[in-house]
């Protein structure tokens, strides 16, 4: 899982990735290649 400041260019690169909110923190999930983690804040 990747920290980033930018989750928008991360939500770009594969067209199953999701932004969901949890807790006060934004995170890029998905479900099909999960690879693709990320978390904001």
């Amino acid at each position: 899982m990747k920290v980033r400041n930018s989750l928008k260019s991360l939500k770009s690169r594969h067209r199953d990735c999701q932004i969901v909110r949890r807790r006060g923190r934004t995170y890029v999930i998905n479900k099909t290649n999960r690879r693709f983690k990320a978390r904001q804040g």
